[in-house]
């Protein structure tokens, strides 16, 4: 018994991944950071990394230190245990209708309650033309209308802000593409989408941040996802899961994001 154990031992010594991680674990721990593809292609992680280069809302200096370790074991603890201080509207994150109307989030609208089954399900990722916002003429002429009006309820739409690779820049651009109030306002009067995801920090344009938020959001039925990473994935049809992080009195939360194929 004892030699098996030696063995068994030498073995997951001797695998390939401990002598990588024992030669370089720096590029190890990169090559896990980096990763967004699984299950051999057919599962994309569309969510950004939060780390203190992302940007953030207006700021020109990007999230900054975020977590904290509280225990370390390199201090001498029996554990690393750490903390963490953020936005709930940080890096790829999901919007409740309490973020725009203060009725709502007086009356608990939060992430809480959000329906999970708009969350997760049939979606298609569409490019959007590259020159303008997301306006009521780049949809309806832009875009499959029938697809739209045949029952497909969960739309990523993929801008110039992904070309751009804005969401990895540590200022915030306020010239990122988004949904103008016309387009806002199509969309709800002429589809059945219940889902919408977009490639910045905002499902609405800089120049016109709020009123779109109030369309989209005013009879709780739509739900903001921002902030995607759909970075060399394929416009077409998958499945997508979102889940918000399950927080009382939260007008938002990050989440993490996947389509299957």
């Amino acid at each position: 018994m004892r030699a098996l154990q030696l063995l068994l031992l030498l073995c997951i010594l001797l695998s390939p991944a401990t002598l990588s991680l024992a030669r370089d674990p720096v590029r190890v721990r990169r090559e896990i950071r980096d990763r967004e593809v699984y299950g051999n292609g057919r599962i994309f992680d569309i969510t950004h990394e939060i780390n203190p280069n992302m940007p953030t809302w207006d700021s020109k200096d990007g999230l900054g230190q975020f977590i904290w370790l509280v225990d370390s074991m390199k201090n001498g603890s029996d554990l690393n245990s750490s903390q963490f201080k953020l936005s709930t509207h940080t890096g790829t994150h999901i919007d409740a209708p309490g973020h725009v109307y203060e009725e709502y989030y007086e009356a608990g609208y939060n992430v809480n309650s959000l329906d999970l089954a708009v969350l997760n399900g049939p979606a298609m990722l569409v490019d959007v033309p590259r020159d303008s916002n997301i306006t009521a003429s780049c949809i309806s002429c832009g875009y499959e209308v029938l697809e739209y009006s045949q029952g497909v309820r969960r739309v990523l739409f993929r801008t110039l802000n992904t070309d751009r690779k804005l969401m990895f820049k540590k200022e915030f651009d306020s010239s990122y593409v988004a949904f103008m109030e016309d387009g806002a306002k199509w969309l709800v009067e002429n589809t059945d989408i219940k889902l919408i995801g977009v490639d910045y920090l905002s499902s609405a344009a800089y120049v016109n941040t709020i009123p779109p938020h109030l369309i989209f959001l005013k009879k709780r039925e739509i739900i903001l996802v921002e902030g995607l990473k759909l970075d060399n994935i394929t416009a077409g049809h998958y499945n997508v899961h979102c889940l918000p992080l399950r927080m009382i009195d939260a007008d938002g939360s990050p989440a993490r994001c996947i389509l299957i194929k």
